[in-house]
């Protein structure tokens, strides 16, 4: 049976480096990539149907249990199934952490040469449909971006493809991704420029344009023509409303400010309990109290977005047990500003608990409640003349693309992605306004979005910034020299001398016994004195060595060395493994890997 196996493994693998080289020979490697985008794209749209599907079908009977517009009680339970279900799935069956999938991809991408593991394909889709169908408050967004993202890495690693390739078929696999999930193909090529940062070049727009769209197509093809969001502006816009906007821009950047600030504290909470049986207990608990007492935070909280764009505002308090104060403008507000602030902390427990989900879908929701708030408060004070009021279902609207260009750093997207899911195009020019303003104020506070703050604080973040991008894909070990020869504290200058007339560099460590790297020898330092026999004898190298300008750590990021470098204007420095010699980085060797990864990503 053995033989058997390994025979019909042996012509697979001839057919399968077959069909590579007849690809090679008669499909030109840019048709063949525009080919792939397609298919990629079309695989991740059906992805994005597939779990839009999965999450309804959960959402649906969870949601008929106990079915009441007071208080239901279900809802302490269904959450923590979701996230001990889905815990479970992760732990046991995949094995891996695919939690932060967006994240995840830009880690790819900066340091694992855009290479995604097989199961990434269909992991993040089980999980995630089973957290967030349960109650989880998290969006299906992010998983769908890794889903997508790694099937394009996997597709370009089957045809065995450049790094540059595979970064820019992974980008057409999110970008498909996101285009499917909310049939919004524009918002997709926008999301690979803006959040995973990857830069269009000729090459490069066709691919992942025709990766969107067909992701768009498809999702149209199963689930109509509809827009995601239903919305109709009853009320017109008027310029006079601009002064508002403007300030509601300033209103969404802090809301974005303290949405993602309050993310990052709760992940370095649950990051600092080591037990998973505690973090699940703790989260699934925390989230199945939210979600009793504020409904509808559960889910991805569509219902609820949906509900307020169409001025529904009562149908918010449904199965709460502030359904008897529906009516209440005071209580509104309230009810609103709880949702609002307590989002991110429902999201955070449903992640630190053990389910998967993203961060796309609760930025919308809390931009959605900031601007209804924002309009409705305003209303209700008399700041605004009220026979001609702020339209509260334009505001959400607006809030929704407002927060979401503060937490991600993406205000393209922002105002595409909301006048695509909505039909709101409209309101371009407030979206315009509230989106930059929003971003602008973040910004200043913040400098990088919810999803590049954890690999900015490591150096592995990949930036539009050319010279940041190259060093941060160079890897230090590439350019370790490791051809000086060592001398030791007690070796005489006339051992020195011999060492020098065996070398070819003009620089030498000094270590001891242990690889200790105690300092360096140059040359120039001893060239007076190396041809004096009277001292070979007398003079020993710990007279004469010098301690280097600057040590540099092992797996120190690139762009931190070359810091050290302007900062101390040497021109190699030593790097040590917590104080043992490995080797010198020099300027040039930096230089020239400099050109081979800029000339190797480079794609045109």
């Amino acid at each position: 049976m053995s033989e058997t196996n390994a025979t019909i493994e042996a012509k697979q693998n001839r057919w399968y480096l077959r069909l590579i080289t007849w690809r090679e020979k008669h499909i030109p490697e840019k048709t063949f990539v525009v080919i792939l985008a397609i298919v990629i794209g079309i695989a991740s749209g059906l992805a994005a149907v597939l779990l839009k599907f999965l999450i309804a079908t959960i959402s649906n009977v969870v949601n008929s249990v106990g079915v009441t517009t007071q208080a239901n009680y279900y809802y302490l339970i269904f959450p923590i199934v979701g996230i001990f279900l889905a815990g479970v799935y992760v732990r046991y069956v995949v094995r891996d952490n695919i939690s932060h999938g967006v994240t995840r991809v830009l880690y790819a991408i900066a340091q694992k040469k855009s290479r995604l593991k097989p199961h990434n394909m269909y992991a993040s889709l089980v999980a995630s449909s089973l957290t967030i169908g349960c109650g989880g408050s998290v969006g299906a967004e992010g998983p769908i971006v890794f889903t997508g993202a790694a099937i394009g890495s996997n597709l370009g690693q089957a045809f065995r493809l450049s790094p540059q390739l595979l970064m820019m078929l992974v980008g057409c696999g999110a970008g498909a991704g996101i285009a499917g999930i909310f049939k919004a193909p524009i918002a997709g090529v926008l999301f690979t420029v803006e959040v995973l940062m990857l830069d269009l070049t000729a090459g490069s727009v066709t691919p992942l344009m025709l990766a969107s769209v067909a992701g768009a197509t498809v999702s149209y093809v199963f689930t109509g023509y509809n827009v995601e969001f239903f919305f109709t502006q009853s009320e017109p816009f008027y310029a006079s409303r601009i002064p508002y906007v403007i300030v509601l821009g300033v209103f969404c950047g802090f809301v974005s400010l303290y949405f993602t600030r309050t993310i990052g504290m709760m992940e370095d909470t649950f990051a600092r309990i080591k037990s998973h049986r505690q973090r699940f207990l703790l989260g699934s608990i925390m989230l199945s109290v939210l979600i009793f007492l504020f409904p509808p935070l559960f889910g991805e909280g569509y219902g609820a977005i949906n509900n307020l764009l169409n001025g529904d505002v009562s149908a918010i308090f449904n199965n709460s047990l502030f359904y008897g104060f529906r009516n209440n403008v005071f209580s509104t507000l309230l009810f609103v500003a709880g949702l609002c602030l307590l989002k991110s902390f429902a999201t955070s427990a449903t992640n630190g608990g053990g389910g998967v989900g993203g961060t796309f879908a609760p930025s919308l929701y809390v931009g959605c409640m900031a601007g209804f708030f924002f309009a409705y408060m305003l209303n209700a004070v008399g700041m605004v003349d009220a026979s001609v009021p702020l339209s509260t279902k334009n505001f959400a609207l607006l809030g929704m693309a407002g927060v979401m260009a503060g937490v991600m750093h993406a205000p393209l997207m922002a105002i595409f992605l909301t006048a695509e899911m909505t039909g709101g195009y409209s309101l371009f020019l407030p979206l315009l306004i509230v989106s930059a303003i929003s971003y602008g104020t973040c910004r200043i506070f913040n400098p990088y979005s919810i999803y590049t703050k954890r690999l900015a604080r490591r150096g592995e973040l990949l930036t539009h910034q050319k010279d940041q991008t190259v060093l941060t894909l160079l890897k230090m070990d590439s350019v370790i020299e490791t051809d000086f020869i060592p001398v030791h504290p007690e070796m005489s200058l006339k051992e020195m001398v011999d060492v020098i007339s065996k070398s070819k560099r003009n620089l030498f460590p000094v270590t001891d016994a242990d690889n200790n790297l105690l300092g360096i020898v140059l040359l120039d330092d001893i060239r007076n004195i190396m041809f004096r026999p009277d001292l070979y004898r007398r003079m020993k190298v710990e007279r004469f060595m010098s301690m280097p300008p600057a040590k540099v750590e092992l797996g120190t990021p690139m762009e931190q060395v070359m810091k050290v470098f302007d900062k101390t204007n040497a021109w190699n420095l030593p790097v040590v493994d917590k104080g043992k010699y490995v080797g010198f980085v020099s300027k040039s060797k930096i230089f020239n890997s400099y050109r081979q990864v800029l000339k190797h990503y480079s794609y045109d």
